[in-house]
């Protein structure tokens, strides 16, 4: 086997063994490192999802606990869900017409001080 061909071509073909294992080992590194990003930025996600409701959650709770306490101003007596239903509908009307008139006042105003 001193035949310098052969030599050759053995070198060569361990050569490309060698480099594919090397390339093997950095892809596989490099996937592992795709999944834990991955995995980091759904746990992210899913910290951010889980402030993003508790947040609301509570701001939901401070609403209903000031609309416990400004109940009689405005007409909630509690009750079952469609009387609440319809008592919160109301307000929500009575709050629209007066929003409505507030216009309406509002524009005279206006049209009033643009003939002067």
């Amino acid at each position: 086997m001193s035949n310098p061909l052969i030599r050759a071509f053995f070198i060569g073909r361990a050569t490309a063994d060698v480099l594919l294992e090397k390339l093997e080992d950095s892809v596989t590194d490099l996937l592992s490192e795709v999944g834990k990003y991955e995995a980091d930025q759904r746990e992210h996600l899913r910290e951010f999802a889980e402030a993003v409701l508790m947040r609301a959650e509570a701001e939901q709770a401070e609403v209903m606990r000031d609309l416990g306490a400004d109940a009689s101003v405005y007409g909630y007596r509690g009750g079952s869900g469609s009387t609440r239903s319809a008592d919160l509908q109301q307000t929500i009307d009575e709050l629209r017409a007066e929003i409505a008139r507030l216009r309406s006042e509002l524009q005279r105003y206006r049209n009033r001080n643009q003939a002067s």
